[in-house]
């Protein structure tokens, strides 16, 4: 089983559970990102970290090509 394959196996579950319970899933997403932060700060530099979520909001829109992708 590859990582994300772990990943979304959990994450669909936490999902379930919270929306089972009456919370939104916007709480879990944010709880999760929380301690995703908190657990690449024990090994890396706030600066890494903020690169690394940049990286991801800036390549988050599904319709938008990459910018290294070409037609």
């Amino acid at each position: 089983m590859s990582a994300t394959e772990i990943a979304k196996l959990h994450f669909s579950a936490a999902i379930e559970e919270a929306e089972a319970g009456g919370l939104g899933h916007d709480s879990v997403c944010r709880s999760m990102l929380g301690l995703i932060v908190s657990r690449y700060l024990e090994s890396r530099s706030v600066s890494d970290v903020q690169s690394e979520l940049r990286f991801v909001a800036d390549n988050c829109d599904p319709d938008a090509d990459f910018m290294f992708m070409r037609p």
